[in-house]
């Protein structure tokens, strides 16, 4: 029991270092680092955000509701910068990429929830915020509590249909990842499963577990020491937001199939 209890405290030590360290940075970098590269297959995908493409197209606002936990978000102090956290970089980037489009990007936190918990709350959400792509940040909770792998898929599928039947597009959000816990808790099948359930509903997945743990191995950001600061977990949001704004922008405009 002490070896799960110690995994746990790491998974959340994590989830803090990427959330509240950001709280002491002032202002996100006022020019993207050149590092931090993405391989083109976590950022190119089968599954298209039809709607996204809609309000591109039609020059109109992109609403993104983040629906994720304290690693979404830096808002734990008066005097946080929001702008810091992957959701503000995330806005920004599509700004840049988008001047013709009024952008607007909102976090809708759901703390210590499992996906069966947060699910049920999905189409209330949308109906109240009216975005036009749902951003489902899920998997972590999951995997701290061990709950079944089977009703985990179930709970991210029933979400999925309600996010879609409610008239929204979405990205499923997979874990982060950290080497400090990847022995002690066992992510493998809530991943799995997120990528079924975006297979069968034919929804973009970012794959942020395959994506940290890249830059991770390439010495790119040190996830494996317990001592983090303020600039480092800058860095990473920094990234990921990028990241995530070229993938949006990827599922808006998926390349045609080739012919054989």
């Amino acid at each position: 029991m002490k070896f799960v209890s110690g995994a746990i405290l790491s998974v959340s030590l994590l989830a803090g270092f990427l959330a509240a360290a950001s709280v002491r940075a002032e202002d996100p970098p006022a020019s993207a680092p050149a590092a931090c590269e993405v391989p083109d297959y976590l950022l190119s995908g089968d599954n298209a955000l039809p709607k996204v493409a809609e309000a591109i197209k039609a020059k109109g606002p992109l609403n993104i509701l983040v629906v994720g936990s304290r690693s979404s978000t830096i808002s734990l102090a008066a005097n946080a910068s929001e702008a810091a956290a992957y959701p503000g970089q995330m806005q920004a980037a599509l700004k840049a990429k988008l001047p013709s489009n009024e952008v607007n990007v909102s976090v809708e936190i759901q703390a210590k929830k499992t996906a069966e918990e947060v699910a049920s709350g999905l189409a209330k959400l949308v109906e109240s915020k009216k975005p036009t792509l749902v951003i489902w940040q899920t998997g972590t909770v999951d995997a701290m509590r061990s709950v079944d792998p089977d009703d985990f898929r179930a709970a991210v599928d029933e979400g999925v249909v309600a996010l879609r039947d409610a008239g929204t597009d979405v990205i499923l959000l997979n874990p982060q990842y950290s080497p400090r816990t990847e022995s002690m808790i066992s992510a493998s099948p809530y991943l799995d499963n997120m990528r079924v359930v975006a297979q069968d509903h034919e929804v973009p997945l970012f794959d942020r577990f395959a994506l940290m743990k890249t830059w991770s191995e390439s010495g790119e950001f040190d996830l494996f020491t317990a001592v983090h600061g303020a600039d480092l977990a800058k860095r990473v949001h920094n990234c990921l937001g990028r990241a995530l704004s070229e993938f949006i922008m990827a599922a808006a405009h998926p390349k045609p199939a080739q012919e054989n």
